[in-house]
């Protein structure tokens, strides 16, 4: 474990950041970010020589389903039901260069 976390420390990086922190918080943080610093100190101890780099923690190949064709709705029926239609297609209201 290296050097251990101050209360200073934590109030001069609080200071950095502009955060206007109570007596009360700073003991808080200090032993939080004390406690964040240590596990990191852990992590970073690990043997990882032998481990490959990942993107994810599961081996992964493809998670997408098969692309299979299948009956859609009927274009006409559909646009029957539309409120405005134009040129075979659906017609809306302009959201640029023009009020509603």
């Amino acid at each position: 474990m290296g050097a251990r976390l101050s209360r200073d420390d934590v109030a001069h990086v609080a200071g950095l950041a502009r955060l206007a922190v109570t007596d009360e918080e700073l003991d808080r943080f200090t032993e939080q970010l004390a406690a964040v610093l240590d596990h990191a100190a852990d992590v970073e101890a690990l043997d990882i020589a032998d481990v490959p780099p990942t993107a994810h923690p599961l081996p992964l190949v493809n998670v997408l389903r098969d692309d299979v064709v299948t009956p859609c709705l009927d274009r006409d029926e559909v646009l029957a039901q539309a409120p405005a239609i134009e040129a075979g297609m659906f017609r809306v209201p302009r959201i640029l260069g023009e009020a509603p």
